[in-house]
């Protein structure tokens, strides 16, 4: 079942380059807090040459090679990379599980939607053809207009850790799709995966320089990569708070940026509901990926007349979900993916603890693993408004709980948070469920589940949870500059001024 880690370099113009500083950061197996390796560490030096190459790579050819090819020859090499990355699926799973400490089974998953993420836009890339010169209706005769869709220019891809690969590849596939050159800045918490599909694309002879991976930290390669005027604009997935520092960089040269940010997304359960089904639901909200989730549905308003046995059953499910090393059959709860990260978590329970809150339910490291970065499903109750557990962001496998009477109520509860990312609602009333999703302050909404995602409906939130829209065809858009082209058909002249004398 091991696999062994590979050494890559940093992925520059087509090429495998040592850090011009030599600099490498250890790799932590967060299962067993073992180093299995390590990976190449940017700084501005490298940020440099890999800009440079993406601009080259840009206007190569008059554009001609990438830019201005048509869709259909980047999707050839989309489809290329999406196959490669089918058959390499096993090994990329593994490496995933090893490096994050993600489940195989889930890892396994991601590298499905991996492929299938290529694969879609890489049918974009062919209908950006034919919209190419799209009319638009004027008012006034004698004149023509109609738009072009052009790609924006280098693009700076600044990506998290919880779904190292899968993430990277929601703006990697859409911008290169758009004819933009790109590069990537993976979380230096886990780039492993990032890394082969530098490989795969290599294998595949994507034109030199198209796309390039700088592995390393954040303030030595993501902050002068946001901030170099060489680069057109900048896609960041991560913290509100790193997020801010990114778009303070990025507004110096004015440049674009779309950011999806952290959430505390409500699932609302009202009392018509099977209890079972419902349950299951809130746990896989908030424990999927072991917690580590933006869009995770951690705060459960549970309706008053079914709360005590709603909570009864959330337990025996909790304590139902297998624990174990991601690389075990059936493992359902794995290590969140750091020590840092492990103790900012029991911190978050030791204070809402201390704050007068519940737990009623895990809390703790599970007593059957002594290594690793692990903590039970936990599950906390008697909880008001402002405790820092109903407030913020904690990227672990912690639910919070509070009740309510009236869908009034609900509402108001869901949505008194700095964030508005994702937002759910389980009832068979499915007038009550419309009228809630209206209601939802939120880019996401689900009903009678939480967290399923399609690359083909778009993704993103409003408030502290960012803006701009990610998947489907507004990824695609995200990665465009649109042009207007009028074109004056009539023979007569303007007629505005007055000819001057013959």
């Amino acid at each position: 079942m091991a696999i062994p880690m590979p050494t890559r370099q940093l992925f520059i113009d087509g090429e495998w380059r040592e850090p011009i500083l030599k600099k490498r950061i250890p790799i932590v197996n967060p299962a067993t807090e073992e180093l299995i390796g390590d990976i190449p560490a940017a700084t501005p030096e490298d940020v440099e040459v890999a800009v440079n190459a993406a601009r080259i790579a840009f206007s190569r050819n008059k554009g001609k090679d990438w830019a201005k090819a048509s869709g259909a020859v980047r999707a050839k090499y989309l489809r290329a990379i999406a196959a490669k990355v089918t058959e390499r699926k096993s090994d990329l799973a593994k490496l995933e599980a090893l490096d994050c400490g993600k489940p195989l089974d889930e890892a396994v998953w991601d590298m499905d939607d991996v492929a299938g993420c290529f694969e879609y836009y890489a049918d974009l890339a062919e209908g950006l053809d034919a919209k190419q010169k799209a009319p638009v209706s004027l008012p006034m005769e004698g004149f023509k207009s109609y738009v072009l869709k052009q790609p924006l220019g280098v693009v700076g891809l600044i990506t998290p850790w919880n779904y190292p690969l899968l993430m990277a590849v929601w703006k990697v596939a859409p911008s290169l799709a758009a004819g933009c050159t790109a590069i990537l800045k993976p979380s230096e918490l886990a780039s492993v995966t990032c890394l082969e599909l530098a490989d795969i694309c290599r294998e595949v002879g994507l034109p030199p320089g198209v796309f390039n991976v700088l592995t390393g930290l954040g303030s030595e390669a993501g902050a002068p990569l946001a901030s170099h005027p060489g680069v057109d604009k900048i896609a960041f997935t991560g913290s509100f708070a790193t997020g801010s520092k990114v778009m303070t960089a990025a507004a110096q040269l004015v440049k674009p940026v779309s950011m999806e940010l952290g959430g505390k997304s409500p699932l609302i359960v009202f009392e018509d509901v099977d209890l079972d089904k419902a349950a299951e639901w809130a746990l896989f909200g908030c424990f999927w990926t072991n917690g580590q989730i933006c869009s995770a549905t951690s705060r459960l308003l549970v309706h008053e007349n079914i709360a005590s046995e709603f909570l009864e059953k959330l337990v025996k499910w909790s304590k139902n979900i297998k624990i174990s090393d991601p690389m075990e059959e059936g493992c359902r709860l794995g290590p969140v993916v750091s020590q840092g990260q492990y103790e900012k978590i029991l911190k978050f329970i030791a204070t809402a603890k201390s704050e007068g809150a519940t737990i009623l339910h895990g809390g703790s490291r599970p007593e059957h693993l002594k290594k690793g970065f692990y903590i039970e499903p936990t599950i906390i109750t008697d909880v008001t408004t402002s405790m820092q557990i109903w407030r913020e962001e904690v990227f672990g496998p912690v639910l919070c709980v509070k009740t309510f009477s009236t869908e009034d109520e609900a509402i108001e509860l869901a949505n008194d948070s700095h964030y508005g990312l994702g937002a759910a609602v389980i009832s068979n009333d499915a007038e009550r469920c419309d009228r809630i999703s209206e209601a939802f302050e939120a880019g996401i909404v689900w009903i009678n589940c939480s967290q399923p995602c399609f690359t083909q409906a778009p993704w993103g939130g409003v408030k502290r949870s960012g803006f701009g829209r990610e998947l489907g065809e507004w990824g695609l858009d995200n990665y465009l500059s649109v042009k207007q082209v009028t074109l004056y058909t009539s023979n007569d002249p303007w007629a505005w001024y007055k000819p001057p004398a013959q």
